[in-house]
């Protein structure tokens, strides 16, 4: 019995030497003081088959080794405490002699970048600048524009209706262009007008490489005595080559638009062939840019504007579009995505 004992203590010797954690201590604890199978109780379990002679030696050997083993476990407990305590401390401290962590700069988003330049070139014409309301009654978005009752655009599949106000027969819809800043505009100031609407519009589309249900434009409008057609033409034609650079070229095809007559499409050459014909311009050397044209008569009207008297255009252009020619960028997604690698290149 008392070889056991000695035997015991030696071995917990051994293993409370590799244990080097609070997890392998509790192990080794277990192992030698569980009330289940544990090896000290074991060991007082068979002082009753100790010869009655041997009991008080082995008895007090007993007890030797497991005051011990207690003193050992508790004292190894400190050190493993006291270490991690070092370690968590050495990870904390701040060594203030090390240089400072430079902070992470923003930068403009890619669509901010080409509004302000595109704000910057109208200003420079004289253009005030109105972003005008996001959400607005039919009346601005469609009626005053000359859209007739049953033109696809009125349609819910194109414009997110709101319920508000719906009992009082005037619903508020997300606004589908800015040309209901045309209205206002003219319906708050006089002519002469010049003013360009730059921010976000909704229509019910699906997220393509090229489209998506909320995107942002931006639409200028001149309104003036003896305005035609070629100031309209040479103002364009200023502004894409301020935005694209001086050797780009336009041209206009006939278009239809309910609050501009004439209308047309207005075609830019290649940005990235320089109208020599590539894939991005299925080598036409021509890229649809804006839609443009001259204030409908009957728009003037709705404002209380005499268009014997008055004339003037109007231009828009979605601004996303813009930003993926300038930055090429092959899908509308990338804008939205807020992925850092893409904003960190403005």
């Amino acid at each position: 019995m008392l070889d056991d004992i000695t035997r015991v203590g030696e071995d917990f010797d051994t293993e409370l030497e590799g244990a080097s954690d609070v997890k392998a201590l509790d192990e080794l604890r277990v192992k030698y003081f569980g009330r289940k199978g544990g090896l000290i109780p074991a060991l007082f379990g068979r002082l009753k088959e100790v010869p009655k002679e041997q009991k008080k030696d082995v008895g007090d050997a007993l007890n030797k080794l497991r005051d011990r083993l207690e003193e050992s476990l508790k004292e190894k407990s400190e050190r493993i405490a006291a270490d991690e305590a070092r370690r968590k401390e050495s990870r904390e401290h701040v060594d203030i002699t090390l240089p400072g962590r430079r902070p992470r700069l923003g930068s403009l988003h890619p669509i901010t970048l080409v509004r302000l330049r595109m704000e910057e070139v109208f200003r420079e014409m004289g253009y005030s600048i109105d972003p005008g309301p996001e959400i607005e009654s039919d009346w601005y978005n469609f009626e005053a524009l000359n859209f007739t009752p049953d033109h696809p655009a009125r349609d819910t599949q194109d414009t997110f209706f709101l319920d508000a106000n719906a009992k009082e027969g005037t619903p508020l819809l997300l606004r589908t262009h800015t040309s209901n800043v045309q209205i206002r505009t003219m319906e708050k100031f006089k002519p002469p007008v010049k003013v360009l609407s730059c921010g976000r519009v909704y229509r019910r589309d699906e997220i393509t490489m090229r489209r998506s249900p909320m995107f942002h434009q931006a639409e200028a409008l001149l309104v003036d005595k003896g305005i035609h057609i070629g100031h309209m033409r040479a103002t364009i034609e200023h502004f894409i080559r301020r935005i694209f650079g001086e050797e780009a070229q336009i041209r206009l095809r006939p278009s239809f638009f309910p609050f501009t007559e004439p209308s047309a499409e207005v075609d830019m050459s290649c940005f990235f062939c320089k109208g020599k014909g590539c894939g991005t311009c299925s080598q036409t050397g021509w890229m649809e840019i804006l839609g443009c044209g001259m204030v409908h008569p009957q728009v003037l009207r709705n404002v209380g504007i005499d268009p014997e008297e008055w004339s003037g255009f109007a231009f828009g252009m979605g601004i996303d579009r813009v930003a993926m020619l300038k930055y090429d960028i092959p899908n509308i997604r990338t804008l939205f995505e807020n992925d850092l690698r893409v904003l960190q290149q403005f």
